[in-house]
């Protein structure tokens, strides 16, 4: 639970569980008990040098709005590109990042399910509405850290979800709420042992009418709900392969339908995603993961004049392939070697048609699209030396852009316009190195340096977009953004049951991807010189019997070096970032099936464009939950939202604005073991 930090376990004894964990297993198998744990390999003793916060099962299922987004905002520092959530915005816009270092629609942070990397291979976005909290067993956000052996994309840091394994879930779970708006959620958990495995399917349907984004002073005829219809299914499974080798395989697929603004203003995601892993325990512990990811968006614009089409993004189907092999050979009780290799491979095409918004003709036809790839190869090191850990590593990533092409004809199939940039490949050496120091049982310090890479999306390059009536282009010129950092700070445990961590960090974005304005209607996609972002993370935990307290706060100052670009944004703060953030719960477990909770998640104001001409006010947020025993397995769950109906303004241009979710309470029963 929030903030359960990895750092607090840095003491010498505590250092070396992973190598402990793996000889236990390999005890119980000598003994003929084959242990399977479906998750993959321990995090390395040196872990706690980076900024980590862990959240538990409790408080991942009693969140208000019960999105994995609302979750995650119990971190101080993690956001969306908008302040909507998974129901009431653009599925592309679902972009996450960390420490302000936001800008774009595109997720600065890594996140990974059960390992694999969960960004659109097109977009980039994260499809948050197929991740569903009753399925996950612990969340890990790591703030910074740089990329190391997680891949490229961790940009601003990474976000780990693990699922909950079937003694959490239990053989059969399943809920059925409704919301006072007549929305409806509903899930079903199956959890089997098969043999020495184990098997879980589960699925869960959302849908609603939703509510007026638009203000009621704003709204016309035209002005639709934010209604929204998705559901998923996964199926994930895990068997032994040997006394310390497990397989786990896993399946997704998921559908998510959205309608914005307008009547007709419709978009719908899809995915269907499948993965392989084998973990080794042994001696020579390894981890070799295989993944594919099958996706789609579409997505009508309505004019907000003439309140016809203008656009239709009927289609924009994308693959992403790629695998990560990493070892650990044994090399001494004081060291804990990583070397390996991770690919991802990105394509897509975008297919698209516009039309006159006066007459409703087509008036051009667009193709965009590409490959990205990224080859990694990583090696770093742990080494303990008593109450000091020392950690160090290298990575060198290959990645290429490669047949990107923008072509556009008019209505009769005559060019209108067509871009084939050239492909480029690039070489990028990347670093990390840290350290925690055990000056007592009750404080540990720490520090860290490091450097990440993320490359240009297939979106940001080839495909222009239009919030209307705002045009954004594309640039296929684009360049990966680098980001070099540091950060320091300390872990203090003053008593049982308290926990507080600060941490202070310096992280700059070289080649940072914004939408920068050239006209009042126009931006582009442009790497700017630099965003800098320094600020100051706090994290309290306070637990007193059946009661506790888990809270975060984030100061950040961010501002764009622009001294040599024609934009003329430097010392501006960047798009869509907050100076303030904060989150804190307090849960109470009087008795057993028993949890109530409240929750606040405070944001401050910040931005609607580079320009810094349009703001989005500070907004605070108070919710609850309460689960209540009525039979030995069957609980009544109630939920509020937004209790105070505090007024969220999403979007602002010019003065048009978008609202988030007002007030809402829901009620349902919940069955489980």
């Amino acid at each position: 639970m929030l903030p359960s930090r990895l750092a607090i376990l840095a003491s010498p004894s505590l250092a070396l569980a992973a190598p402990l964990l793996a000889q236990e297993t390999a005890e119980e198998s000598k003994a003929g008990e084959i242990v399977v744990l479906g998750r993959g390999l321990d995090e390395t003793p040196a872990a706690p040098a980076y900024d980590t916060i862990a959240i538990g099962r409790e408080q991942i299922v009693s969140a208000p709005s019960g999105r994995i987004e609302d979750v995650l905002g119990a971190v101080a520092g993690f956001q969306q590109f908008r302040r909507s959530d998974s129901r009431s915005s653009n599925p592309s816009a679902q972009g996450v990042t960390l420490r302000a270092l936001g800008g774009n629609a595109t997720s600065r942070a890594l996140v990974l399910l059960d390992g694999v990397p969960m960004a659109d291979p097109f977009f980039g976005y994260i499809p948050l509405s197929a991740i569903v909290p009753e399925r996950l067993g612990s969340v890990r956000v790591t703030r910074g850290g740089g990329s190391g052996p997680f891949g490229a994309g961790a940009l601003a840091g990474r976000i780990e979800l693990e699922s909950a394994d079937p003694w959490a879930l239990g053989p059969l779970s399943a809920s059925l709420l409704a919301n006072d708006r007549g929305g409806t959620e509903a899930s079903l958990g199956l959890a089997e042992d098969l043999g020495a495995g184990f098997v879980v399917v589960d699925g869960r349907w959302d849908r609603g009418k939703g509510f007026f984004t638009t203000p009621a002073e704003d709204r016309v005829p035209a002005t639709a709900r934010a209604a929204f219809d998705s559901w998923s299914v996964g199926l994930r499974g895990v068997a032994p392969l040997g006394e310390t080798i497990e397989l786990q395989a896993r399946g997704l697929v998921f559908r998510d339908d959205r309608t914005l603004r307008f009547e007709g203003a419709d978009s719908s995601s899809e995915g269907q995603d499948a993965s392989l892993r084998v973990v080794g325990r042994g001696d020579w512990q390894f981890e070799a993961l295989a993944y594919v990811q099958a996706r789609n968006f579409s997505n009508t614009v309505i004019s907000s004049s003439q309140f016809t089409r203008v656009l239709d993004q009927r289609n924009t189907p994308s693959t992403g392939l790629g695998g990560k092999l990493e070892l650990r050979p044994p090399v001494g009780d004081d060291h804990v070697l990583r070397l390996g290799v991770d690919y991802r491979r990105a394509s897509g095409e975008l297919q698209e048609e516009a039309y006159s918004a006066m007459s409703g003709a087509l008036t051009e036809r667009r193709r965009a699209g590409g490959t990205n790839t990224d080859f990694g190869v990583f090696l770093e090191d742990d080494w303990m030396l008593g109450n000091l850990v020392l950690t160090g590593g290298l990575r060198a990533d290959r990645t290429t852009v490669a047949d990107g092409f923008y072509r556009a004809v008019d209505a009769n199939g005559a060019p209108v316009e067509e871009t084939i940039p050239p492909g480029r490949a690039d070489w990028t050496l990347g670093w990390r190195a840290g350290a925690t120091y055990g000056l007592s049982d009750a404080l540990h310090l720490r520090a860290a340096a490091y450097s990440g890479l993320r490359q240009p999306t297939l979106n940001e390059l080839y495909r222009p977009f239009v919030v209307f009536p705002v045009v954004t282009q594309a640039n296929a010129a684009l360049e990966n953004e680098r980001l070099e950092g540091f950060e320091a700070g300390f872990d203090l445990t003053p008593a049982e049951g308290v926990a507080l961590a600060v941490t202070a960090f310096d992280n700059k974005v070289k080649g940072a991807i914004a939408n920068v304005t050239l006209a009042p209607d126009l931006r582009q996609r442009q790497n700017l010189p630099a965003i800098a972002s320094r600020g100051i993370e706090g994290g309290l935990s306070v637990t007193r019997g059946a009661l506790r307290f888990d809270g975060t706060l984030a100061w950040t100052d961010a501002e764009v070096e622009d001294g040599s670009s024609s934009a003329d944004l430097d010392g501006n703060r960047p798009a869509q970032t907050p100076r303030w953030a904060a989150g804190a719960s307090l849960t109470w477990t009087p008795s057993p099936g028993w949890l109530l909770s409240a929750s606040i998640r405070h944001i401050g104001a910040q931005f609607e464009d580079d320009r810094e001409t349009d703001v989005l006010p500070a907004a605070t947020t108070l919710g609850a939950y309460a689960q209540m025993p009525l039979t030995e397995r069957l609980s009544l769950v109630l939920r509020g939202e937004n209790l105070t109906d505090e007024k969220v303004v999403t979007r602002n241009d010019g003065g048009s604005i978008d609202l988030g979710a007002p007030r809402t309470v829901w009620a349902g029963l919940r069955f489980g073991y």
